[in-house]
């Protein structure tokens, strides 16, 4: 069974005014507060719009025959994190909507019908409750997908430097002296060899020394 809706709610509205007349428009404008967890706006951990941030609305309300055509647009703020450099970022949000809700005593084609068991009943379907519906489920989903998935702070941001970890937009001439693995071995076995040679030098230089005495 549904919560009964509540109408002071701001994300719940109220179609009374349309009446059931075909044709009939009304349009609201409103500011909201968005929610926090359990029902972010957002992808957690990754960007979206801060709990308590102002959310605008502007909703046009149109009844057909079969219920109430809602279409409107949401601005907001969102923050997140760049996923290459790891900076904190910020981007303007515009989320569009359009959702149906239909009479829960009318058909697909507006006439009415017999109730249904709540087996048989569309789950994608949204209905009015008591002239009312709330748009939270609706506006959370525009949201969520108006935002970007791989938020980076600017589209030429190069990331971080996967040596040392370096932000390179901050240091463009940034670089590391590339050892190609393949050479090392073969370097440190000439380094032996020309230990060895020095070694090898030395001794004798040592023995001309003591022939030169004697």
């Amino acid at each position: 069974m549904s919560t009964r809706l509540d109408h002071r709610n701001p994300l719940v509205f109220d179609t009374h005014e349309l009446g059931r007349r075909p044709g009939a428009l009304q349009r609201v404008t409103r500011t909201i507060d968005a929610p926090g967890a359990p029902s972010p706006f957002g992808i957690d951990g990754v960007v979206g719009v801060p709990e308590g941030a102002p959310v605008d609305l502007e909703i046009r309300l149109e009844s057909v025959m079969e219920g109430v055509l809602v279409t409107g647009t949401a601005r907001a703020s969102a923050e997140g994190e760049c996923v290459r450099c790891l900076e904190p970022l910020e981007l303007e949000l515009d989320a569009d909507f359009q959702e149906m809700f239909s009479y829960p005593d009318a058909d697909d084609r507006g006439r009415t019908a017999e109730p249904a068991d709540d087996a048989e009943e569309d789950e994608d379907r949204l209905f009015l409750e008591d002239g009312m519906f709330d748009l939270e489920p609706v506006l959370r989903d525009a949201v969520v997908l108006a935002l970007p998935m791989q938020p980076v702070c600017q589209d030429d941001c190069e990331g971080l430097c996967s040596e040392c970890g370096v932000r390179l937009a901050d240091d463009p001439d940034h670089h590391h002296d590339a050892v190609d693995i393949r050479w090392a071995a073969l370097q440190g076995l000439a380094e032996s060899a020309k230990g060895g040679e020095k070694d090898e030098m030395s001794g004798a230089e040592a023995g001309v020394d003591e022939k030169q005495e004697k």
